[in-house]
């Protein structure tokens, strides 16, 4: 794997981690919304991850053929989940049905804070990998001058 591939893997993982904690606090900020453009009340995000080769080139396609595979993560799309509501009565609630209750969408706010918790240590390890992968490129360098 030569240093691009290196740099390539984290900022994809950078990236995907970024989009997901995008969907987390979409979740977050949407907890309480009961009605939506769509109708009804919001629907909860997840980020689907992918793997995909980081080989662009002929020899790098040869090598990958022959060596190790490398691959990158890449999120593939951001789905809206089938959670059923949470029905909750408050008759007095202007999107309450005929019965006084109200749909809620099912998201766990504490479950959401730890799934961003999780998201951004994934990004800062991804940064972490860059920033290796960088120091020692520098080093390299540094040996092949002297």
């Amino acid at each position: 794997m030569d240093f691009l591939s290196s740099l390539k893997i984290s900022s994809s993982g950078m990236a995907a981690n970024r989009k997901r904690m995008g969907a987390i606090s979409s979740n977050i900020a949407n907890a309480q919304t009961t009605r939506t453009a769509e109708g009804g009340p919001y629907r909860p995000k997840e980020v689907v991850f992918g793997a995909e080769p980081t080989r662009e080139s002929f020899s790098e396609i040869l090598e990958g053929e022959l060596g190790e595979k490398a691959n990158s993560v890449h999120a593939t799309e951001v789905i809206s989940t089938n959670k059923p509501p949470v029905l909750k009565y408050e008759p007095n609630h202007p999107d309450a049905n005929e019965q006084g209750y109200v749909a809620y969408p099912d998201i766990n706010v504490m479950e959401e804070m730890a799934s961003m918790i999780e998201a951004s240590r994934a990004y800062e390890a991804n940064i972490s990998a860059l920033n290796t992968s960088k120091s020692m490129a520098l080093k390299a360098l540094e040996v092949g001058r002297n």
